[in-house]
């Protein structure tokens, strides 16, 4: 079944930054596969003139998520490094909106929606739908998508450009099994239109 585009759509991408990536602090192994399709479901979205997000973890050297600070990681993307920038091969519009989380020491944030304002930006422009790919898909893109649904949003899992780091090896089937039980809506880039006319919103 295609899945028809609207003006009130928004593609939401989660942590495609090169601590994330092979050769990164915190590397998903296969995290860089996934950026092709993510560049796809870009240049489907600018073609529409639709609204793109990017979430980054932004974090102080201090960061409580952190080992040295009792937390869980090592240190990973922080503000303004190398590994907190978004790899070079994702091609984000100049336009992008870009989300910074996590930027405190004292408190983490895995989801998208935590303490920025992703929220009040997809409510300026309208925003219903709201499509959502990245890294990890056990941590920051399930927690995002369980906000976004959380929050009313119809909210599309796409499960061609999602990656997880799998310290289980089912931890991204459970993921997705739980993200699609909340009432997140698996699909691929081929469920998407050929065309890329914008289709009316009926209210």
């Amino acid at each position: 079944m295609k899945i028809s585009s609207n003006s009130r759509d928004a593609l939401i991408i989660v942590d495609v930054q090169n601590d994330f990536l092979p050769g990164g602090s915190l590397a998903v192994s296969e995290g860089d596969e996934i950026i092709p399709l993510l560049n796809r479901y870009i240049a489907y979205f600018r073609a529409n003139k639709l609204p793109i997000f990017a979430t980054c973890d932004w974090h102080p050297s201090n960061h409580c998520s952190f080992q040295q600070q009792g937390g869980l990681w090592p240190p990973h993307c922080i503000a303004e490094s190398e590994g907190a920038a978004f790899n070079t091969h994702l091609k984000l519009p100049a336009d992008t909106y870009i989300i910074s989380k996590a930027t405190t020491p004292e408190k983490d944030a895995y989801s998208g929606f935590s303490d920025t304002p992703l929220h009040m930006l997809l409510q300026l422009f309208g925003i219903r739908r709201v499509f959502i790919g990245g890294i990890a898909t056990e941590y920051c893109v399930s927690n995002t998508v369980k906000d976004a649904v959380r929050l009313h949003y119809i909210t599309f899992l796409l499960v061609d450009a999602i990656c997880a780091i799998n310290k289980q090896p089912q931890d991204s089937l459970r993921a997705i099994e739980e993200m699609t039980r909340l009432g997140a809506i698996p699909m691929h880039y081929e469920t998407l239109p050929y065309e890329s006319a914008i289709q009316p919103v009926i209210n």
